[in-house]
């Protein structure tokens, strides 16, 4: 077994235009005063991460992982979730998206998904240029509309749905390979991969690709009610990237897990800082200890109603007070009798 690390911080909720969170040498001596000793990195935010020249230079990749160096910080993994959602991204929600877009794509949803692909692309390449295992990323959605079977689905409309998901990112994994990078689904509402049985569906029509792997976040989990535990015993070999995010589900009798279409803070279920949920995070750091996982452990704070900072600085010592040092010996060593062979034959009555 090994110890994971951590604590580490995801930057996408932070990066702003004010300092100290609006360039990378202040963000990162930011985040190492909370506590943090590495930090996951937004691939569109060009505030702090220039993903062209990164794909294209491994001096400029290590010039950016030396100013976090400096700053006692690790680069963990780039995270391109904006890029993954729009290579595949289903009409209703065109003009939403166009806002990930590069300005020069917006309202040609072939274009922008020319772009994103690329995108996701050149993340995978800086990556590999960055020395990172694994990056994040979103499958993005053409099913999604049709999450609930009212009206009934047309036959064959969710199956279409998920070649064509898997037709295009079949060559994005292709990629990853090529790259030596994992690249992980956050399953994630919202996303066709949302949960298990969607994650197999997928995986199943890429051929299980060794590179379609699983960002495991247990908070989108309680608020589907899915039972968060039993998911990593399932799909453990799979996990590769781990966000620590806490979440409540309170069901009344006027809302459930949809919600209301109300505000965060008025859902009955929302996500929490670190603590203040309902997730079992001592259950979930001893299960993945236990299945060797040997990635980072990443704060993504997201909460209704705690300020970002606070959730930030206490986050790090949460994750830290969570974080299992392995043990080099068997706690029961001292009693250990020396056997060999032939006296473990001896002891179950067989010959020698």
């Amino acid at each position: 077994m090994r110890t994971i690390k951590g604590p580490a911080l995801f930057l996408a909720q932070f990066a702003g235009d004010a300092a100290p969170f609006n360039s990378w040498k202040s963000i990162t001596r930011w985040a190492a005063d909370c506590g943090y000793v590495g930090v996951q990195v937004p691939t569109w935010d060009a505030r702090l991460f220039d993903l062209d020249r990164a794909a294209e230079s491994k001096d400029w990749c290590d010039t950016f992982k030396g100013e976090a160096t400096e700053a006692g910080i690790e680069v963990t993994e780039l995270a391109s979730h904006l890029h993954g959602q729009l290579v595949a991204a289903h009409p209703a929600y065109d003009a939403m998206l166009d806002g990930f877009a590069d300005p020069s794509v917006r309202g040609n949803p072939p274009a922008r998904q020319e772009w994103a692909v690329d995108r996701v692309l050149k993340g995978l390449t800086a990556s590999r240029n960055l020395g990172l295992k694994a990056m994040a990323t979103f499958s993005g959605a053409l099913a999604w509309p049709y999450l609930y079977p009212f009206p009934q689905r047309p036959a064959g409309l969710v199956e279409i749905a998920f070649e064509e998901l898997a037709k295009r990112w079949r060559p994005i994994l292709d990629h990853a390979e090529d790259c030596g990078v994992d690249l992980c689904y956050e399953i994630h509402p919202g996303e066709d991969l949302h949960d298990g049985i969607t994650y197999e569906m997928f995986l199943e029509r890429v051929s299980n690709h060794p590179r379609a792997c699983m960002l495991y976040d247990p908070s989108h989990y309680v608020l589907q009610a899915l039972d968060y535990l039993d998911h990593i015993d399932i799909y453990g070999s799979r996990i590769r990237m781990f966000h620590v995010k806490d979440a409540e589900l309170n069901p009344t009798g006027r809302q459930g897990v949809y919600g209301g279409y109300q505000s965060w803070v008025n859902r009955a279920g929302r996500f929490r800082s670190l603590g203040d949920g309902q997730v079992d995070f001592g259950a979930i750091f001893s299960k993945l200890t236990a299945l060797d996982f040997d990635g980072w452990a990443v704060v993504e704070w997201e909460c209704a109603l705690k300020h970002p900072e606070d959730g930030a600085r206490e986050g790090a010592e949460f994750v830290r007070n969570h974080i299992i040092r392995v043990t080099p010996n068997a706690f029961d060593d001292f009693a250990g009798a020396g056997t060999d062979e032939a006296a473990n034959r001896a002891m179950l009555g067989l010959s020698r």
